[in-house]
């Protein structure tokens, strides 16, 4: 993005979290940052100097947050409180109640978001110079293939997507799964808890007498993580199930939103520190192309005490031949090539269960019936068209 140097000059390098400007955006949209109370909202008035004449059609606009998806869903679509709201990941039978109130109604698009789960390839337990999961140690079991491969026999997306999503996504064994030229072919996924207990019991990971099994001093117990959300903890709840009848022993843990996604770096709870085994989240490419989506598999993205762990790489796994094949695409001009090419990197993240991802979801936005023009896309911020919203009396 561009951003104004006289503002962010200052601020290069280890500085670059003090910048005033972080939190009081300048920009050239059709609103004015005026103040921003975090965990609450953000106001902004019409921005006079805006490109296109006679826009945006409302003299001032109010974000607000921190709370939960589903009060955001009810403030548009029973209550009639607010006009708008994004990023809904609300179980699909209380949106279709919500829709009853006739205040507003659902509308979605489709992407390429996808919900998956990550595994750490580092130890999140040890600390090593100040830092756990750093990528000077290497996790005490999720690095045997045999142990992921488990894993990714234990996730039923099926059950997510019919007893949770429903309309707002669908099952899916990609990681990139949109636009359909990038969509791999060669992946299948497989819910089966007897094939799970088989790899492992092959790899030597025996049973103790409680259930949970072991090998060389190491038992298959482990965190799972992600933020709190009644549809992420219900998805938490199939896979800890399906995991303890493959004898692996699954802690449920969930963090607040506003802590979960956020770039505290005093704070061990965010998914870029990933301070546990395993975590859950919601990510997807920005654009159509998946190239830049990509690259948080990378090995120079790898988030760490350096970087301040803003690195997009938080699994910290690290494969020569994806950087390899990341920088060709990067490069590479025929159209045709270079798809095969990103195709090569889903199978990679795949293959060697680097993410498990369960369900390609929908971006879905709560909008009242009064609003217009709102136009959601699945390539950019709900906020897109936001100069050309106008409201019907």
């Amino acid at each position: 993005m561009i951003v104004p140097k006289h503002l962010f000059d200052p601020y290069r390098g280890a500085k670059s979290r003090e910048a005033p400007t972080n939190l009081k955006p300048v920009g050239t949209g059709p609103y004015r940052f005026v103040d921003f109370k975090p965990g609450d909202t953000v106001r902004g008035e019409i921005n006079p100097s805006y490109h296109v004449p006679n826009r945006p059609f409302f003299d001032q606009i109010e974000m607000k947050g921190g709370g939960d998806a589903a009060s955001a869903a009810r403030a548009v679509l029973q209550t009639g409180e607010f006009d708008f709201a994004w990023n809904l990941q609300v179980a699909d039978e209380i949106l279709k109640r919500l829709e009853q109130g006739g205040k507003g109604h659902v509308d979605m698009a489709t992407g390429g978001s996808v919900e998956s789960i990550k595994l750490n390839n580092t130890d999140p337990w040890k600390e090593v110079d100040g830092e756990r999961s750093s990528v000077k140690t290497t996790h005490p079991f999720l690095t045997d293939p045999a142990v992921r491969a488990a894993l990714s026999l234990l996730v039923d997306r099926g059950a997510v997507h019919e007893e949770i999503y429903g309309r707002l996504g669908q099952a899916t064994a990609n990681y990139i799964n949109g636009p359909a030229r990038f969509r791999s072919r060669n992946t299948r996924w497989e819910f089966n808890v007897d094939k799970a207990n088989q790899v492992l019991e092959a790899a030597g990971w025996k049973r103790a007498p409680d259930g949970v099994r072991g090998k060389d001093g190491k038992r298959l117990k482990l965190v799972y993580q992600t933020s709190t959300n009644p549809e992420r903890q219900k998805t938490q709840a199939i896979v800890k199930q399906a995991c303890a009848k493959a004898g692996i022993d699954v802690e449920l843990k969930s963090v607040i939103s506003s802590v979960f996604f956020s770039s505290d770096v005093a704070n061990p709870d965010t998914l870029s520190k990933f301070y546990a085994d395993i975590q859950m989240y919601t990510n997807g490419p920005g654009a159509p192309d998946p190239q830049t989506f990509m690259a948080q598999f990378t090995s120079w993205e790898v988030a760490s005490k350096d970087n301040k762990w803003q690195g997009r790489n938080y699994t910290r796994w690290r494969n020569d031949e994806y950087d390899r094949i990341w920088k060709a695409a990067e490069s590479e001009m025929d159209p045709v090539k270079r798809a095969a090419l990103l195709v090569r990197l889903n199978d990679l993240v795949i293959q060697n269960v680097v993410a498990i991802p369960i369900l390609w979801r929908n971006f879905v936005a709560g909008v009242s019936n009064r609003l217009k023009s709102t136009d959601i896309s699945g390539w950019d911020s709900y906020l897109w068209r936001l100069a050309y919203w106008y409201r019907q009396t």
